[in-house]
């Protein structure tokens, strides 16, 4: 009986593996991309424990110094700054990131004209799309001083002009609101999406109960998706030590340094910059420590309170 079972599940294996062999030929490229774009260069990370010198090449004969370059580094000036500005700003930025799509949803979920609701959805998307590159040049036009949009309307209205991305009082402020305008329709897309997977009958249920849209929105709607909220915070938190680089590396200045600057634009001027290759590799590994930390709790945190698993 015992042979007869093994011959039973290993032909059922086999032709499993046979019916579903197009779809692991259909993610092989995707596997082939992981491995040479992310998990090769993690080789380099040997830098960060080594006194790098280029013309040795990465393997060449270095010279190990332990965990010098990380003492360096958190001795710098700038690091302290970088690391509490680079906290505070990520810190915003996944907060607004997450109330601002889920009350967009709720909202827009709300909207019987579907072509209305269509078009909303399309055009509150778009900028997700636009590169950093592009919104810093259309940012810095909009929000200059002398000749912005922005600075026009507040000076039509009897105020003074504000130097948004100069002046260290306004700046982060600045960076959280154009995050979360760019990235908004994103995140209220997938809410959407898990909007729709609600039983309707729920709905119905409510209504006979008395209960209003507002009592519907909180009662079932809400809960609906509470699953798809879990998600994303547990995927945000990983982020909590990456606060932009493309969006403020194009926005920024020396004047809004004491603000403005985070660790992936200290890591740029260290590095690519100053050459000091061994210092920057051990800050770059320092946040990824960091990041899977984060995550790796959000998800225990997760699973312990909500009952949510991704596996």
């Amino acid at each position: 009986m015992a042979k007869q079972a093994k011959r039973v599940k290993s032909k059922y294996t086999k032709a499993r593996f046979k019916r579903e062999l197009p779809l692991h030929l259909m993610i092989l490229p995707g596997l082939i991309l992981v491995l040479i774009f992310s998990y090769v260069p993690m080789g380099g990370l040997i830098i960060a424990f080594q006194k790098f010198i280029p013309s040795k090449g990465m393997f060449g004969d270095q010279k190990w110094i332990g965990l010098k370059n990380f003492s360096y580094v958190f001795s710098l000036p700038g690091f302290s700054r970088a690391l509490i500005n680079t906290i505070e700003i990520a810190f915003w930025k996944i907060l607004f990131g997450l109330l601002v799509p889920i009350v967009f949803a709720l909202l827009l979920n709300e909207l019987r004209g579907r072509k209305f609701k269509k078009a909303v959805q399309t055009i509150v998307y778009l900028p997700y799309f636009m590169s950093w590159v592009v919104l810093g040049g259309i940012f810095h036009d909009m929000l200059s001083p002398s000749g912005g949009v922005i600075n026009q309307l507040i000076t039509a209205l009897g105020g003074k002009p504000v130097f948004f991305l100069g002046d260290n009082r306004y700046f982060q402020g600045t960076m959280i609101a154009t995050d979360v305008w760019k990235n908004f329709g994103y995140g209220a897309i997938v809410y959407l999406a898990a909007m729709l997977g609600i039983d309707t009958q729920l709905y119905e249920a409510a209504e006979i109960d008395g209960a209003n849209r507002w009592q519907q929105t909180w009662h079932v709607t809400l809960p609906g998706i509470k699953m798809i909220v879990v998600l994303m915070t547990v995927l945000s938190l990983g982020n909590v030590l990456n606060a932009g680089f493309d969006q403020i590396f194009n926005m920024y200045s020396t004047s809004v340094y004491e603000t403005g600057d985070i660790i992936d634009t200290f890591v740029y001027r260290l590095g690519l910059l100053d050459a000091q290759y061994g210092p920057a590799t051990a800050v770059g590994l320092f946040k990824s420590v960091v990041s899977t930390l984060f995550i790796s709790v959000s998800y225990f945190l997760a699973y312990k309170f909500a009952d949510y698993r991704i596996f």
